[in-house]
């Protein structure tokens, strides 16, 4: 399979090494030389490929989706902190035909944790003495803040609990940390702690293959967690 890389710092050259010992081939290799060009210009470096993986910043992914739409490319969509975009962008995939996955966190790990964090936050939801919280830390590059991981586990579990806008979230930026999620239940007399460390960003990098290869060939738009569900059966 031919896959374009639209970013191509610590994540990009991950997702290259990864894709490549997969058995794939890199098609087209957009960097920051290209942050000036058009959706029109980039369209032309990613025509022929079979799917695309976005890992840039949030302002530059309606400009990337929309050239991925005009050379008819499926996307993955890695980058996060453009939640504020997702209508306009989604309508933009819908327009063109084409097709969009997209998820706050690509690894395989942090997306069975949501279901942990869904079913645990359901059970607690009958007992009303608990109350809930969420931490996470990333790396002191990191610009969004709270994450988008921190954030669709604060949806989910606000969800589960029927409550909206009633989870704090607490966050940290500090060195080198890949990414640590918790989510916390606390009670009169005792705490649940639920927590997923990250090790290295190469399970984001495998995720978002993972999420390339599926998309390749389909139209619509899917979160992971669509895709995490169709390989558990759902």
């Amino acid at each position: 399979m031919k896959i374009a890389l639209i970013g191509y710092g610590a994540m990009g050259k991950i997702v290259e090494r990864l894709a490549v010992e997969r058995g794939h081939e890199i098609s087209a290799v957009v960097d920051e030389a290209s942050a000036g060009l058009s959706a029109e210009e980039i369209a032309e470096k990613l025509a022929g490929s079979d799917s695309a993986i976005d890992f840039t910043v949030a302002n530059a992914v309606r400009r990337n989706v929309e050239a991925c739409m005009l050379a008819k490319v499926p996307v993955a969509v890695g980058t996060t902190g453009w939640n504020d975009q997702r209508v306009e962008i989604e309508e933009l995939v819908a327009s063109h035909g084409g097709g969009m996955v997209f998820g706050a966190n690509f690894s395989i790990g942090v997306n069975l944790f949501y279901r942990i964090a869904d079913f645990a936050a359901e059970l607690f939801a009958k007992f009303p003495e608990y109350e809930v919280f969420i931490e996470e830390q990333h790396h002191s590059r990191k610009k969004d803040a709270p994450s988008g991981t921190a954030l669709k586990l604060k949806e989910i579990v606000e969800t589960s609990l029927n409550k909206k806008n009633d989870v704090p979230v607490a966050s940290t930026r500090a060195g080198n940390i890949p990414g640590t999620h918790r989510v916390g239940f606390d009670g009169p007399a005792d705490q649940i702690l639920l927590e997923h460390t990250a090790r290295s960003r190469e399970g984001f990098a495998a995720g978002a293959i993972t999420a390339a290869e599926w998309i390749a060939g389909k139209s619509g738009t899917f979160e992971f967690t669509d895709v995490i569900g169709k390989v558990l059966g759902d």
